[in-house]
């Protein structure tokens, strides 16, 4: 079994998010940035499935400029055999990412793909379902948990009334939640490994894709600034703040 994982570029997590003063988009210059921490789930599980004999390869691919490689290199520091670098300066709307990655897993012929449900920075949560669509392959979305046996596998899904296990026949399009693992670090060795291992770069042009916006971002705004909390020396003063000031607040 070969496994697509696809992995995005995003500012870390831990790093406040600055709005560009005209609002068309947020600061990027001089930010620190990662891999989409449900990618990194993702990936981590399709490692455990090699380590598994399950999968013989993992093939991480990624859409974006160049500075995309290094997001890469640390896919591969943690264990991935090959990569893909998509090379594109323009931000492609989820359904455009959906056909790019529909090209490069019927061009692979991975037998399973396997992203995060959904990237930090956009939230959007679209395209693994795209991509399931437009292959025509089943899909499993926010999985806790994974069972592979032979051509079929068990997806157990997280929903507001409890666990629901789903029966799904591969090839298939899988969206990975934070509760499936908990990913690894890269080691020294893997990181100097990594150097060594192949990362092909394509240029979405030589693609022959027909691509059109769907989508055009007016604004980006920061959120307001909420009020901090007040101390209150008494339950008396907290009864009276409700009945006096509820309708304020």
């Amino acid at each position: 079994m070969k496994i697509l994982v696809a992995v995005k570029r995003v500012i870390d997590p831990y790093v406040k998010i600055r709005v560009k003063p005209d609002q068309s988009g947020v600061e990027l210059k001089n930010v620190k940035m990662s891999m989409n921490p449900f990618d990194e789930i993702a990936l981590e599980e399709a490692l455990r499935l090699r380590e598994k004999q399950i999968a013989k390869e993992v093939v991480i691919v990624s859409i974006g400029p160049t500075e995309c490689q290094e997001t890469l290199r640390n896919g591969l520091a943690l264990g991935a055999d090959r990569a893909i670098l998509v090379s594109t300066d323009t931000v492609h709307c989820c359904l455009n990412i959906a056909k790019i990655l529909q090209h490069i897993t019927l061009q692979e012929q991975a037998d399973l793909v396997l992203m995060g449900k959904q990237s930090i920075d956009g939230d959007n949560n679209q395209t693994p379902q795209m991509l399931a669509a437009i292959l025509g392959w089943p899909q499993a979305t926010f999985a806790s948990k994974i069972d592979i046996d032979a051509s079929n596998m068990q997806v157990t899904r997280e929903v507001d009334g409890g666990l629901d296990t789903i029966a799904v026949q591969l090839p298939a399009v899988v969206s990975t939640d934070l509760r499936l693992n908990e990913p690894r670090y890269a080691s020294l060795p893997n990181i100097m490994k990594a150097k060594q291992k192949q990362l092909d770069v394509i240029p979405l042009d030589s693609l022959n894709l027909s691509l059109k916006p769907h989508i055009e971002i007016l604004a980006i705004k920061a959120p307001s600034i909420r009020q901090g909390g007040v101390k209150l020396d008494s339950v008396e003063d907290l009864i009276d703040k409700l009945k006096n000031e509820a309708r304020v607040l």
